[in-house]
């Protein structure tokens, strides 16, 4: 088959995947990294110490950084729904812009106000005030991603609409915000953001370690990342059993790609494996029988109809056969299920090494791992997004089971006919360096802050906190020459 790559909606797909799936690389450090910053504020407030007020601040800058360049890559995103995306806009206009107002009004600028107060007003207003700041601005950021959130989930599973002259509109906002897969999908993605969080927060503490540095200040923020990320790990197991159930009662059609199944049967647990779509075919080496059955409903014998079966039904005659991309969101999908494997085999390892009388100062070789540990969380949500994003094709509204009667979308029919390929093509190029430059940029802040370290006197005011602060470096040098 020749692929025309001047094609305005393969490029238009393209464009959107490239820039969300930046920009879904800081959602995680921003929500993840707000909480670590939040507990090390309060922890700061409760004792008062020099040392933590250094590290409560070193968070707080790596925050903003990250904050930054996330609110820079998302902007992008909203602007295509107006320019390459203009006719889905048109669509689902009175229903798509209401979360995304609410989250910039009631989310985004909390964010962003109380952001401001922990970067400019330290020092400057009341520390229990500060305290509060920190939190708020933490929980800006998860209700930030909730508002997202409701609108993706609209998109997967439509609620609380009608078709009136060839557009949705909405006929109960509480309904078409809490859709069947809001609650599961929330929860799922925020417990992931919280892990990638947990991950930075133990390769910082790792590359301390590793550099024989701030012993006192690593140590703590090992355990913390430690704790924080066993939580939110036995919890997703949770959540992606809640997540399965409502892709497998809501979206057949996804379910079956990510299983890699045209023909009805009851779906085995499959390790890995490829699906040959020419032969409509999956070779699977390993695999559980019945366990996928078992994960959606409970039992070992429940029957899910294929790709096959589901195109003869009206509601998803809109599907081909030879045009799915079934062998990506198989891959996608247990390539998600085989970082999160490795996310709760490096946990493992964490909390053996690090409340065992904390060995893992003397662990060279897994401080290494550690230290870039926090891709690992980071590549299981990235392919979770592409499983969710590529399942639900070829709708850009997928046709719920329980969807209101004619509210979907083709992919195909959501792009802007004034928006050519070559437009695309160009802003594409542009974007990919544009982000590239930003990418670069945050590494080089963000290294910056994380060599520096959570030095305490790099922070004091001026006038006496500060002099006391400086005068104090010296004696603990002179006390480590004495030893």
């Amino acid at each position: 088959m020749v692929v025309d790559l001047f094609d305005p909606v393969l490029l238009a797909r393209i464009q959107f995947a490239a820039t969300a799936a930046f920009h879904f690389l800081f959602v995680p450090m921003s929500v993840g990294i707000g909480l670590i910053m939040a507990i090390n504020v309060t922890r700061n407030y409760k004792k008062n110490d020099p040392k933590l007020e250094g590290a409560a601040r070193m968070w707080v800058k790596i925050l903003a950084a990250v904050f930054v360049v996330g609110v820079v890559s998302g902007i992008t995103m909203e602007f295509s729904f107006g320019t390459n995306w203009a006719d889905y806009s048109r669509f689902v206009g009175g229903i798509f812009g209401a979360p995304l107002a609410a989250e910039a009004l009631l989310a985004f600028f909390m964010e962003s106000i109380f952001l401001g107060i922990i970067i400019f007003g330290y020092k400057k207003v009341s520390p229990r005030f500060y305290v509060i700041s920190a939190w708020l601005t933490w929980f800006g950021s998860a209700l930030s991603a909730l508002w997202i959130l409701i609108a993706n989930s609209w998109m997967q599973t439509p609620a609380g609409a009608q078709l009136t002259d060839g557009r949705a509109e909405i006929t109960g906002f509480f309904e078409a915000a809490f859709n069947p897969s809001l609650a599961a999908r929330y929860t799922h993605t925020v417990l992931a953001l919280l892990t990638v969080g947990a991950f930075v927060a133990m390769a910082i503490s790792a590359y301390y370690m590793y550099k024989k540095r701030h012993p006192e200040f690593s140590l703590f923020t090992m355990k913390l990342g430690a704790v924080v990320a066993t939580i939110t790990t036995c919890l997703l197991l949770i959540s992606a059993h809640a997540s399965a159930v409502v892709v497998s009662e809501q979206q057949p059609t996804k379910f079956a790609m990510m299983q890699g199944m045209y023909d009805d049967e009851v779906p085995p647990l499959h390790l890995f494996g490829f699906v040959d779509e020419n032969a409509q075919k999956l070779v699977s080496p390993i695999s559980i029988p019945g366990g996928t059955s078992f994960l959606a409903t409970g039992t070992w014998d429940t029957e899910f109809p294929g790709l096959n079966s589901l195109a003869k039904d009206p509601q998803f005659s809109a599907i081909a056969d030879e045009q799915l991309p079934v062998n990506l969101v198989f891959q996608t999908y247990h390539l998600m299920v085989l970082f999160f494997g490795l996310i709760a085999l490096i946990l493992i390892f964490t909390l053996i090494f690090t409340f065992g009388k904390g060995k893992v100062r003397n662990k060279k070789w897994f401080q290494r791992i550690l230290m870039v540990a926090p891709l690992v969380p980071v590549l299981a949500i990235q392919f979770g997004w592409y499983t969710a994003e590529f399942g639900r094709q070829p709708w850009v509204v997928y046709p719920s089971t329980d969807g209101p009667a004619g509210i979907s979308m083709l992919t195909s029919e959501g792009i802007s006919h004034a928006v050519t390929g070559p437009e695309i093509a160009i802003t594409l190029a542009l974007f990919a360096l544009v982000y590239t430059l930003l990418l670069i940029a945050l590494l080089r802040v963000s290294f910056g802050i994380i060599k520096k370290g959570p030095d305490a006197a790099a922070d004091a005011p001026a006038g006496d906190a500060g002099k006391k602060a400086e005068s104090a470096q010296p004696k603990v040098v002179e006390k480590k020459e004495g030893e």
